[in-house]
């Protein structure tokens, strides 16, 4: 009868143990349990909350502790939560440079709740994530579509910013700006420096016109809020060099990465788009030719991360219209359609996570039906979450004619931060050129640069070569540049690199750029 007993009282005790056990969960990244309701909750509660701003995140994104450690401390502020668990988040609360009412003036939810969202997104994510990338090819170092071609002008720790091809320039095709000497660099067809011009700030972009170029410079390269951005006009001398407007035609910009002329009220005088990224505020806006050189300025959208724009009249009714990407919060592809009279409506055409790191995208049809596709990238990790993502890489999504995108190919690249589809090797079709800041440089180096080469029906062969892993490319540009017919590349190396990047190799004595002249030959 005793032993009976004890079996039974066994039995209850293993039950009750089972039952126990399926009330918690273990936790990722530091294994302590956590009851099942309380992750439930804050599932609802991530719904409720963190969808407001953006769309909501996936917790199988990233790894727990990055949810922990980095993500979830830089967003608490967001919803009035500036200290948890008595430690203090980063937040820009006293920055004079930010709104005051950015912030809000009270927690939107108490400090139980924040921790219940805190026990869905590190429980409900995986310990790590895989750095290697299911690819349905490997790279190969063969590339013979281009032949690398390095400047002799050299300098140490170059910080490349901006590179342009002018093809209408027969004296100076290739120009480039290095970002910590402010300078503006012009090279001749043999990319031999033929002039420089000392800048007022980091220039990040130009757009080329006849005789005249409009730079964009950031004000500040490192996140910040303050506005110290400006609109520079360089005019051509008779000599053939340029020399920069003594008087901006913008200042007082939130960090501006991109700035278009074009007349958007068809009144014969040019406006300006401008494309603030600014940092926790900034704007995609544009700026009304009143006349007199005075301007009115228009939010197209007032949130940070517009980071690429542009003008197209999409639906033949004479108007301009706006395609923007923006890359802060509510990351996604924007259409502003032109109503006429200085109207615009506003349309999310393709969404992405809050974290996903968009970087890039381009208009190209390549279904030729007439309709603009997007070639989408994304890769920026100099954010809270600075893990390699399998996500990141290049993408195509195809329009169907009344602009709903539907995403047709994807190739894994880590750190991916631009694509440029061209056709390069004159088959009829479009390839692809990307470039790749924040790579697995460890692991594989090959990622800073990769060439895609169309061979139909959305297959896309992958190809690198050794020259490309001497810099860390920010920025690219394609361009005729020796006039022979055919569209090369340029390189721009911005060597400088956060702590968490580790490489085998020395970008701070690599080039500022490197050409890679278009051999017509195929691979």
């Amino acid at each position: 009868m005793k032993v009976v007993v004890s079996f039974i009282a066994a039995v209850i005790f293993l039950l009750a143990y089972l039952l126990s056990s399926c009330n918690n969960i273990r936790r990722n990244n530091s294994h302590r349990t956590v009851p099942i309701s309380n992750i439930e909750k804050g599932k609802v509660l991530a719904a409720n909350y963190c969808q407001s701003c953006h769309l909501l995140p996936d917790p199988l994104l990233v790894d727990s502790k990055t949810w922990e450690k980095g993500i979830l401390p830089n967003m608490g502020p967001r919803l009035g939560i500036f200290r948890f668990n008595k430690k203090n988040y980063p937040s820009s609360k006293y920055d004079p440079g930010l709104s005051s009412n950015f912030y809000p003036s009270k927690p939107v939810l108490t400090d139980e709740e924040w921790g219940y969202i805190i026990d869905y997104y590190t429980s409900a994510s995986p310990d790590s994530i895989s750095a290697r990338q299911s690819r349905p090819y490997p790279i190969k170092k063969t590339l013979s579509q281009f032949i690398p071609l390095t400047p002799q002008f050299n300098y140490p720790e170059p910080a490349t910013s901006c590179v342009k091809i002018d093809a209408s320039d027969t004296l100076h095709p290739l120009n480039t700006s290095d970002a910590i000497k402010q300078m503006i660099y012009r090279f001749n067809k043999n990319i031999v420096l033929t002039d420089s011009i000392k800048t007022n700030g980091p220039v990040v972009n130009i757009e080329i016109q006849n005789h005249e170029w409009l730079a964009t410079n950031i004000g500040i390269l490192i996140p910040d809020n303050g506005k110290y951005g400006e609109a520079n006009y360089f005019k051509k001398l008779h000599n053939g060099q340029m020399q920069i407007d003594s008087n901006p035609l913008f200042n007082r910009l939130q960090r501006p990465v991109q700035i278009i002329t074009a007349d958007l009220n068809n009144d014969n005088k040019q406006d300006y788009i401008i494309c603030e990224f600014g940092y926790l505020e900034g704007a995609l806006v544009w700026m009304e030719n009143t006349g007199d050189g005075k301007f009115a300025r228009h939010i197209l959208r007032q949130f940070p991360g517009a980071i690429k724009a542009y003008v197209q009249d999409y639906n033949h009714d004479g108007l301009l219209d706006i395609w923007a990407l923006f890359a802060q919060g509510e990351e996604g592809v924007f259409l502003f359609t032109n109503l006429g009279h200085g109207q615009f409506s506003q349309e999310e055409v393709l969404r992405f996570p809050s974290i996903n790191g968009s970087s890039y995208f381009e208009l190209a049809d390549f279904n030729k039906d007439g309709y603009p596709d997007i070639v989408y990238t994304c890769g920026d990790n100099a954010d809270f979450s600075t893990v390699l993502k399998p996500f990141h890489g290049v993408y195509i999504y195809l329009n169907d004619g009344k602009n709903h995108f539907e995403k047709k190919y994807f190739f894994p690249i880590n750190g991916c931060y631009k694509a440029i589809a061209r056709d390069f090797d004159h088959d009829g079709d479009l390839d692809i050129a990307t470039i790749a800041y924040f790579a697995d440089y460890e692991h594989q180096p090959e990622e800073g640069f990769i060439y895609l080469e169309n061979k139909g029906n959305y297959n896309f062969l992958p190809y690198s070569l050794p020259a490309a892993e001497t810099g860390r490319w920010l920025t690219m540009d394609a361009g005729d540049f020796d006039g022979d017919g055919k569209t090369d590349l340029i390189l721009g190396n911005f060597s400088k690199a956060p702590s968490f990047i580790k490489s085998k190799n020395d970008w701070k004595k690599g080039p500022p750029f490197i050409i890679l002249k278009n051999t017509g030959r195929n691979n």
